[in-house]
């Protein structure tokens, strides 16, 4: 965890690296505000106003148990109000998994006064060790009168007077942020990493073909990282495999919920449909027939939630069946526009995703799914969209994907 999120609640200061006390203790500083910043949504001009609101709505949703009394929108930023005795450490917990956020900060929220701001200055840096520091004024509140330089030299000169430390503008080992912006001036002497990307909620709705394994949560995790809204889908071949596929996609489901506050996960019996396939097609033709079975009933779902696209893990020529070609043949059994956020990663860029979200300790817990069941040695690489039709027209599965529709359990998460 980021040294700045240590201790809690929120009363308590960052832990920073330093050295001597100033010679006089004064008062520590409290903590009453977090301020939050995001980068790509401050592109979007005309509409960012529709992408902040999201983010608010988000923040709020995310830490108001937490302790966060509201999210006032600033300029280019947002400030979130800490009730006495908030969490800090579940807040900051909660803020990493937000996306749109860039990055954020416990901060002293004080008047625009320059004798308030440096006697916080002392406040919020006693009992913090630092050899070497620097000020670092963003004034983004014009009528304020003095500049961004003047600010960082008043306020370090007041800070050099009463620490035993040095000015340092390259490599300081503390650096003092102050931001005034709007009606506020904003303190805070360290920053919190958050996720980027666009905030859940600002895209449109997609339906996300998931299974146990390692690619289908990372990918995921990728689509609502551009603000898209997932509905989940599983597909298992219960009674011919254990229910410890779906155990684990509902943990999945779970964990990914922590980025959009709610999902919805179906639960689809596909047993039946495999074995239709196998006891009427050529083996080679298996993998792709259920893919493209899949792919119809995962359409009549996101039909029903107003999805406007599919989402699936495969990766270009991770496996025999995940080349070009078949995947030209599966798209083709489609209406909606297929996502493959992974289709250029390569599996050790997928795994370290999945580490860093913490799915993949439980995409490796062994278990047998549909997609390991009933699959042939050799599955064709490069099918025949022809052949597939053939297949399709003898197969007549639309009578059998209306009974496994009937057969599917809904399932609902909430943060």
């Amino acid at each position: 965890m980021d040294s700045s999120v240590k201790n809690s609640p929120v009363e308590t200061q960052l832990d920073v690296p330093h050295a001597d006390k100033p010679a006089e203790a004064a008062p520590r500083a409290a903590l009453n505000g977090v301020v939050i910043h995001y980068h790509e949504i401050a592109l979007k001009l005309g509409n960012r106003r529709f992408f902040e609101q999201q983010l608010r709505r988000n923040v709020l949703r995310a830490t108001s148990a937490l302790g966060v009394k509201d999210v006032l929108r600033l300029s280019g930023r947002m400030l979130g109000i800490l009730a006495p005795g908030a969490d800090w450490e579940k807040i900051a917990a909660a803020l990493r998994k937000i996306f749109g956020i860039a990055y954020f900060a416990p901060t002293v929220k004080l008047e625009q006064n320059m004798a308030e701001i440096k006697a916080t200055a002392v406040k919020l840096l006693t009992d913090k060790n630092f050899a070497s520091f620097k000020v670092a004024a963003r004034r983004g509140q014009k009528h304020f009168p003095m500049t961004s330089p003047q600010i960082n030299a008043e306020v370090g000169e007041h800070i050099r007077q009463r620490f035993p430390a040095r000015v340092d503008l390259s490599q300081p080992e503390l650096t003092l942020h102050l931001e005034i912006v709007d009606n506020y001036a904003l303190m805070y002497t360290g920053r919190i990493e958050g996720p980027g990307g666009l905030p859940v909620g600002t895209s449109e709705k997609a339906v996300c073909l998931i299974s146990g394994g390692i690619d289908s949560p990372v990918a995921a995790y990728k689509m609502m990282k551009r603000g898209v809204k997932l509905i989940f889908v599983h597909f298992h071949s219960a009674p011919f495999t254990s229910p410890a596929s779906q155990r684990n996609v509902e943990r999945l489901v779970e964990l990914l919920n922590t980025y959009q506050f709610r999902s919805k996960l179906y639960l689809v019996p596909f047993a039946e449909i495999q074995q239709h396939i196998v006891a009427h097609a050529a083996p080679s033709y298996r993998v792709l027939l259920y893919r493209r079975a899949m792919v119809r009933i995962a359409e009549m779902i996101a039909y029903k939630n107003r999805a406007h696209a599919l989402v699936t893990g495969e990766n270009v020529a991770q496996v025999a069946s995940q080349t070009l070609v078949n995947m030209k043949v599966i798209n083709e059994a489609a209406t909606l526009l297929i996502l493959r956020p992974l289709a250029g990663d390569d599996k050790q860029e997928i795994i370290a995703i999945a580490q860093r979200l913490g799915t993949f300790e439980i995409s490796i817990e062994p278990f047998e799914d549909c997609c390991s069941l009933f699959v042939p040695p050799h599955p064709e690489t490069r099918a025949k969209l022809p052949v597939i039709h053939e297949f399709e027209a003898k197969l007549d599965l639309q009578p059998l994907i209306e009974q496994t529709m009937a057969k599917t359990v809904q399932k609902e998460f909430k943060l």
